[in-house]
C-alpha cells in the first residue's frame, strides 16, 4: 500500500484514493452509491430529463450481418437452419433502429430546455446496438447501461460517449433503466430481457412506480408463443387488470403511435420518479 510522497514525506494514502480498500467487500457499500452518485451526474451535466428504454436480445443481428451468415452457411455447406433463423430475426434488430431513429427525430422537435425522452438500451449488441445506432442516426443522444459480465462484449459504438456505463451491480443498473424511464419497449429477448419485463411490470403492479409508463411488447407472435400470460389469469395468480400494463405492437408505425401517445400525455405532467 504506498503513499504520497510528493513532498518528500511518506504519507499514508488517503481512503478515497486507496484502491486496496475500495475493492474490498469493506467498502461495498462506497461502490453501490457510486453506481448512483456517478451516473447521476453525468445524466445532470447533459441535462437528460428522462429515457424511453429499449429492452432485447444481444444475440439479434443486423439485416447487413444476417445475410452475410447466410451466404457465408451457404458457401460452405452448413446446416442453414440456424443462419435462416437469424436471417428472420434480424427484422427486429431493422426494427428497433428504426423507432428508436423516429422516436428521437420526434423528441429533437420539442420545445424543452431539458433532452427529453432520449433512447436509452442496455449498451451491448444486438436490439440494444440497434435502438443506439438509430438514435445516432438521428443525431440524438443516446445512453447504454452496460454490464460487467465474463463473456461479453464491450458498450457498442452507437452510444453518446458521455453517456455509456459499465455497471457492476445488476440492480443498480435496473434502477438506472427505470428511474428515468418514460417508456419502456421489450423487443424479443431471452433471460435477461425477461428479466428486465418482469421487473418493470412488477413495479407498476405493486404501485412502486408510480409514475404510470407504456410497456410494449414489440413483435406478438414472438412473445405470444414465448409468455402465455392468461395462464396466469386463468390460474389466479395475477389479475385481468394486471395484463392491462402491457400493450402489444407488431411495427414501428404502431409502437411509435403508443408511445408518443403516451409521451405526449406526460409532457407539463409533474415528475415523480419514485420506485
Amino acid at each position: 500500500m504506498s503513499g504520497d510522497d510528493t513532498d518528500g514525506v511518506c504519507h499514508p494514502p488517503k481512503a478515497y484514493k486507496n484502491d486496496r480498500f475500495l475493492n474490498s467487500s469493506a467498502a461495498r457499500e462506497l461502490r453501490i452509491l457510486s453506481e448512483y452518485a456517478e451516473p447521476a451526474s453525468r445524466f445532470r451535466a447533459l441535462d437528460v430529463a428522462d429515457t424511453v428504454v429499449f429492452f432485447g436480445s444481444a444475440r439479434v443481428h443486423s439485416r447487413e450481418e444476417a445475410e452475410r451468415r447466410l451466404q457465408e452457411a451457404r458457401d460452405k455447406g452448413r446446416d442453414l437452419a440456424e443462419a435462416e433463423t437469424a436471417l428472420a430475426m434480424s427484422r427486429y434488430y431493422e426494427d428497433a433502429r428504426e423507432l428508436a431513429r423516429r422516436l428521437t427525430k420526434w423528441s429533437k422537435q420539442l420545445k424543452d430546455v431539458q433532452r427529453r425522452f432520449i433512447v436509452c438500451s442496455g449498451g451491448g449488441p444486438g436490439i440494444m446496438e440497434a435502438a443506439n445506432r438509430g438514435a445516432s442516426e438521428a443525431n440524438g443522444l443516446s445512453a447504454g447501461l452496460g454490464i460487467s459480465l465474463p463473456e461479453e462484449q464491450s458498450n457498442n459504438g452507437y452510444i453518446t460517449e458521455e453517456l455509456s456505463f459499465e455497471f457492476h451491480y445488476f440492480f443498480m443498473r435496473k434502477l438506472w433503466f427505470v428511474y428515468l424511464a418514460r417508456a419502456v419497449v421489450v423487443f424479443p429477448g431471452g433471460f435477461g430481457t425477461l428479466n428486465e419485463l418482469f421487473e418493470v411490470l412488477m413495479l407498476r403492479q405493486t404501485g412502486k412506480m408510480r409514475k404510470k409508463i407504456p410497456i410494449v411488447l414489440y413483435g406478438g407472435d414472438f412473445w405470444k408463443n414465448a409468455l402465455d400470460l392468461n395462464a396466469l389469469v386463468r390460474n389466479g395468480t395475477v389479475s385481468q387488470k394486471d395484463l392491462s400494463l402491457l400493450e402489444t405492437a407488431d411495427s414501428v408505425d404502431a409502437a411509435f403511435d403508443i408511445i408518443v401517445r403516451d409521451l405526449r400525455a406526460s409532457i407539463g405532467a409533474p415528475q415523480d420518479p419514485s420506485l
